[in-house]
């Protein structure tokens, strides 16, 4: 059975109000929650980038939900491991209930200490070698470790996680959801598409869930909704690596002119229609997500959480409930469909836009 989950964007909302959201989200019914780690926003309108493990641990004292990042890059701005310290502070103040989301990252994070900006390839050997020093750290046992990339000198985590904690590993492509199958214990995309999470269960991801989401913006008035979306996250609609090599907020903000109002219209749920809404999440079920994370663009938040309590998330369960009834209805027979797979040459298992297109036709 999915589950959904309500994302919390460090990009676009001060500390106070994430986790007010995270509050508001456990009210509503949403079951889990997922956060950014970004040292940069997209671009200026956004304007936030509070620091990730500070959010979570208020998080951990608010709220009864289980966070997983969606993601954090383990590689450059952050040894392994020190981000093997944070993720297994997190997993002992939320008891367990903690999920590390990694991906290879942006330059728009990542450069920020004057690293050079490695290529693709690179950046993959980076971190599969960051996830087996995180491993071995999470035992709480002395680990030394002198690898490509990285060195460990007889470090040892004395706060280690409670039991095993889950690394989901990001990726846009065959190729990258294969090394998520290999050395994951899950998989994160953004997209509704069934042929990639094939590919991600014929390598070994069998039994592993898949993890995503998308943006939308509820609002009773669909062109304010539009327009908001428009300002906030045209990056969203960005083609290529564009997401992963821009170096800074300004430089989006050039690549944003690209970006049309009509064309945030066509591929961001926006407005008050509940069936668009809930077909927009749908998507992901029918491509066989196990968790989907839903985002509201914007300052009305209220009226999301409202919405979704009554109207959205009782009929995606309703539907959900349905699915299982064989035969009962067309939806119990159809087989999961999503959009083509990323050509590979312009994708990587960088983290790339957190949200892709909610277009529900995909």
């Amino acid at each position: 059975m999915t589950e959904y989950g309500f994302f919390l964007s460090c990009e676009e909302f001060t500390p106070q109000e994430l986790i007010h959201q995270a509050e508001r989200a456990q009210a509503a019914g949403f079951t889990r929650l997922a956060i950014s780690d970004h040292f940069h926003p997209w671009n200026e309108a956004q304007g936030n980038s509070a620091f990730v493990w500070s959010v979570i641990g208020a998080l951990s004292q608010a709220v009864d939900l289980p966070v997983t990042t969606l993601v954090t890059c383990p590689t450059v701005r952050l040894h392994p491991a020190v981000t093997a310290q944070a993720a297994a502070t997190s997993s002992v103040l939320l008891e367990g209930r903690f999920t590390l989301g990694v991906g290879t990252g942006e330059a728009l994070n990542e450069h920020v200490l004057g690293d050079r900006w490695p290529s693709y390839e690179e950046r993959a050997e980076m971190l599969e070698e960051a996830v087996e020093v995180m491993r071995e750290l999470f035992t709480g046992r002395q680990v030394s470790h002198r690898g490509p990339h990285y060195t460990v000198d007889n470090a040892r985590l004395y706060t280690a996680p409670p039991g095993r904690l889950p690394i989901l590993v990001s990726g846009f492509g065959p190729r990258a959801a294969a090394t998520a199958a290999r050395i994951g214990d899950g998989f994160v995309t953004m997209t509704p598409d069934a042929d990639l999470i094939a590919v991600f269960r014929d390598a070994g991801g069998a039994g592993k869930p898949v993890v995503g989401g998308l943006k939308v913006c509820w609002s009773t008035d669909r062109e304010k909704a539009i327009d908001e979306v428009h300002r906030r996250w045209p990056t969203e609609l960005l083609p290529g690596e564009l997401a992963q090599l821009l170096p800074t907020p300004a430089h989006f903000e050039q690549a944003s002119e690209l970006v049309t109002r009509e064309m945030v219209a066509d591929a961001v749920t926006c407005g008050d229609d509940v069936e668009a809404h809930v077909e927009a999440v749908r998507a992901y079920e029918r491509a066989g997500f196990d968790e989907v994370y839903v985002g509201q663009i914007g300052p009305d938040q209220d009226a999301f959480f409202d919405a979704y309590r009554d109207r959205v998330l009782p009929a995606l369960r309703g539907a959900a409930a349905d699915a299982h009834r064989p035969l009962e209805t067309p939806e119990a027979r159809m087989t999961g469909e999503g959009a083509p797979a990323p050509d590979e040459r312009t994708k990587d298992a960088g983290d790339g836009p957190e949200f892709a297109r909610t277009d529900s036709g995909q």
